[in-house]
């Protein structure tokens, strides 16, 4: 029998004001994107703003429908840029979220899905993205990269070859 351990490195910021000036605006935009999220059924609004390598930023929120079918904000952006630029690659993710009951306090991580859809983008691009994870106040917690956060993914490595 055989072990191995995989450990997820985390920079964790105390509030905002230790983060750069660049940061600081991506979580404005992610905390602009959160308040216009369309999130009717569980009321928890989340955020993203994204920066591609093109210096252009794209912003995601939560959309949610009555049969519980929606798209968390880091897809929302994700594919959203993509689909406009879909040759450049992505560079920092900022996540954000607004719990209307109580202040949170905790960084917001994204869910397993949007895990393997950063992860697939580092791959396709060769490049790590940088994800910053806030609540609505406190500490910010930042990956250098998606893989940081799913250690064990599937990707297309595992398929069989295309002919």
């Amino acid at each position: 029998m055989k072990e191995f351990e995989t450990k997820t490195r985390f920079v964790i910021y105390e509030n905002e004001r230790e983060l750069t000036e660049q940061e600081r605006e991506l979580l404005a935009l992610a905390r602009a994107a959160a308040e216009r999220a369309n999130a009717e059924y569980s009321h928890f609004q989340v955020g993203a703003a994204l920066l591609l390598e093109n210096g252009k930023v794209i912003t995601g929120n939560n959309q949610e429908n009555s049969v519980y079918q929606g798209l968390c904000a880091e897809r929302t952006a994700a594919f959203s840029a993509a689909a406009r630029y879909p040759d450049v690659p992505f560079k920092t993710l900022v996540i954000t979220a607004i719990n209307p009951k109580e202040t949170l306090t905790k960084p917001i991580p994204p869910c397993g899905a949007c895990r393997q859809v950063l992860h697939e983008y580092e791959n396709k691009y060769g490049k790590n993205i940088e994800i910053l994870m806030a609540g609505q106040e406190g500490e910010i917690w930042k990956v250098m990269s998606a893989g940081e956060l799913l250690p064990l993914s599937f990707s297309s490595s595992f398929l069989p070859v295309q002919e």
